[in-house]
């Protein structure tokens, strides 16, 4: 479909061992490190014990703060769970009728994550508001105590997840559910000091009701990236305009049309793109290398190039600013 002139002309998928990096770091399918499997395994374990002596404890003491945060740890013990399953499930070979296996489950996962997490902290506020009417005493040393093994146990778990959370979506959902924890925690163990030393009833939900507000602002960016993936948009760390014009100053390149980038997965990304060469086909050599350099690069792994002598128009819109 590329043109009459050369016979060899087509649409090309580049080589599989240029632009696809899942044979270091132990990698799966998903293109994320094994070594997760580890983390995830730790960081639900640890969490749900906490859940269980933090929900004992609050209720012994009365206090809204450990009680809300033992559910707040049990709704991310849930988030672990659905991104620990989309990692999984992302690694799970292609299929007929899904020839990219489940990679978008890890986008799905994350939307899942930011959502559990904001009505987490709606019913946080919620609970701490109705409080703060009717303020009802707390035994602080018991708050300090467990809210300290909180500070303690979600934070190793968010360090677990700190490293990943910089490069997939999926891994940053779990990050920010451990370090809002963290927070959390550390706020009930100010809130238990001040009230061992003032006694302010109505500290125990204002605590609650602050952290929950800068939890929420804290995750409202991976909810909005991850409904972005969600529309296949252009990942955050992907510049399409760099890519347009590094691809049309390839050799050989007289026009680049038909260029769409999007995310497979929270660590997958995504390029087809249409370049016109009136010489023919360059060889397998030349994608060879366009390959390896857009994984190098941009950070792409399946890119797919097809090569027309003509340039054909299919009536594809190019987005604006593409040039």
């Amino acid at each position: 479909m590329t043109g009459r002139h050369d016979p060899h002309a087509g649409a090309v998928r580049s080589p599989h061992h240029h632009h696809h990096g899942h044979g270091h770091d132990h990698r799966s399918a998903g293109g994320v490190p094994v070594r997760w499997d580890r983390a995830f395994g730790v960081g639900i374990g640890l969490n749900l014990a906490f859940v269980l002596i933090e929900a004992f404890y609050g209720w012994q003491a009365g206090s809204l703060a450990l009680l809300a945060d033992a559910g707040h740890n049990l709704s991310d013990v849930a988030g672990l769970v659905v991104a620990w399953g989309a990692l999984l499930a992302g690694r799970l070979a292609p299929t007929p009728t899904r020839t990219y296996g489940w990679l978008s489950a890890s986008i799905l996962a994350a939307l899942a994550n930011a959502l559990i997490l904001l009505v987490a902290m709606g019913a946080l506020a919620l609970e701490a508001i109705q409080r703060l009417q009717s303020p009802e005493p707390v035994s602080g040393g018991t708050v300090i105590a467990v809210a300290a093994i909180g500070v303690l146990v979600n934070g190793i778990t968010a360090f677990l997840f700190m490293a990943g959370s910089r490069d997939d979506l999926n891994l940053r959902g779990a990050f920010l559910h451990m370090a809002g924890d963290a927070l959390v925690s550390l706020g009930v163990v100010v809130a238990g000091v001040l009230y061992l030393h003032f006694g302010w009833v109505w500290l125990d939900p204002l605590v609650s009701l602050a952290i929950a507000l800068i939890i929420v602002a804290a995750t409202w960016g991976l909810l909005r990236q991850s409904l972005h993936l969600t529309f296949h948009g252009v990942p955050a760390h992907v510049d399409l305009a760099a890519v347009h014009a590094w691809l049309k100053a390839l050799p050989g390149v007289s026009e680049v049309h038909d260029l769409h980038v999007w995310a497979l997965g929270t660590a997958d990304v995504a390029l087809t793109a249409h370049l016109v060469m009136p010489a023919g086909h360059p060889g397998d050599a030349f994608l060879g290398e366009v390959a390896a350099t857009l994984a190098e690069r941009f950070h792409v792994q399946h890119p797919t190039l097809q090569i027309e002598i003509d340039g054909l128009e299919d009536g594809c819109q190019k987005p604006a600013g593409l040039e």
